[in-house]
């Protein structure tokens, strides 16, 4: 027992730089030591191992992150930047100013110059007599953004010219292509595309008459079979108290639309009753009235009179869609535009003369408009 007791304190010894161990309390003979068993000096030299091996561990710590970047068969990758959305000028601000450009030129004249001030700084000398000319009319046709913030803008003016009498008569549509450049955000047509607190318009150059914009002949319609106005046809009796309902107040819609379809009648009612006077649509069989089995689609065309309180009669066309349910056809939707045939495309028509030219008795000739097919 004083041998063991001995061999522990040289042991402690040859640790000094740890705290002593305190005394065993009961040792094992050799022959009852079994499984993991050590001494309470053998415990303090692990203790120490222990931390001498966490201080290495967490001074390579940068280092073997380092490594276990650069080793990584995966190189991490940094989230996607988002490029910015490129802005979009909008050519209302410069189509605005171009129409009240142009209404301040027509109507100008000898001595009223200083009317086209706010818009264009120039010089200009006119030499008719103010007041001769009048605007009824104005409509920007065509705008072009020539570079950021400068636009060429076409407008379309009704003309009245006042005669021999003094009185005004209509002198045709003209049109004036005009120069404009906008200064502020890409909102109002400008070249500072983030710069909110400046806004501005300015005409480079007096309007300059053009040509009307050609005309076209419109692509063909995608309704192949004329049904005609047939009152017993269900598709138009079906359509017929629809537009009653839309246009005339008469009923409510839900008794003629499909299930879940939303659509608001006009108010208050701009007419006392309509009259549908052709149907077309895609069903390839005019002959055939009888309504298919449910949820069967087909794309009409109506045309209708539509009646006001005077007894006057406007006519109006009308895009729908119909479906089948329960035996008769439903409004499925009212289309915003009629269906064009697959493959149809329009057309230019031949040129015909500026709407502001005259024949040798100087009478205006008629204004051009486009040709419907």
């Amino acid at each position: 027992m004083r041998l063991r007791r001995r061999r522990a304190v040289a042991e402690s010894e040859a640790w000094d730089d740890l705290p002593q161990a305190e005394p065993e309390q009961e040792v094992l003979d050799a022959g009852d030591e079994t499984g993991w068993q050590t001494s309470t000096a053998g415990l303090s030299g692990a203790a120490r191992l222990t931390r001498i091996g966490a201080w290495i561990l967490i001074a390579s710590g940068p280092l073997l992150g380092i490594t276990s970047l650069l080793g990584s068969p995966t190189q991490a990758q940094s989230a996607p930047v988002t490029a910015p959305t490129a802005q979009t000028a909008s050519d209302t601000g410069p189509s605005g100013f171009a129409q009240l450009y142009v209404v301040a030129y027509i109507e100008a004249g000898q001595g009223s110059e200083g009317s086209l001030r706010p818009y264009f700084s120039g010089s200009v000398t006119l030499t008719n007599t103010p007041g001769t000319r009048s605007a009824t009319r104005t409509v920007a046709v065509t705008s072009r953004e020539v570079q950021p913030g400068y636009w060429a803008v076409t407008v379309a003016a009704r003309i009245a010219q006042k005669d021999a009498k003094g009185a005004y008569v209509d002198a045709g549509l003209r049109y004036y292509q005009v120069p404009v450049q906008a200064l502020g955000p890409a909102s109002a047509g400008g070249s500072n595309r983030n710069d909110e607190s400046t806004l501005g318009y300015t005409a480079t150059a007096l309007p300059a008459q053009v040509a009307a914009p050609a005309s076209l002949t419109a692509s063909a319609l995608g309704y192949g079979t004329n049904r005609g106005s047939n009152p017993a046809d269900p598709a138009t009796q079906t359509i017929t108290g629809f537009l009653n309902a839309y246009l005339a107040g008469k009923g409510g819609l839900d008794r003629y639309t499909s299930p879940g379809v939303s659509l608001q009648s006009v108010t208050p009612a701009p007419y006392s009753g309509i009259e549908v006077t052709d149907v077309a649509d895609d069903s390839a069989n005019a002959s055939n009235t009888a309504v298919p089995s449910d949820g069967a689609v087909r794309q009409a065309l109506a045309t209708v009179n539509a009646k006001d309180a005077s007894g006057a009669t406007y006519p109006l066309t009308y895009a729908l869609t119909l479906r089948s349910r329960g035996g008769r056809w439903e409004i499925a939707s009212l289309s915003a535009a009629p269906v064009l045939q697959r493959g149809s495309n329009p057309a230019l028509v031949a040129p015909s003369p500026d709407s502001d030219s005259t024949d040798s008795t100087g009478t205006p000739s008629p204004s051009p408009s486009p040709s419907a097919s």
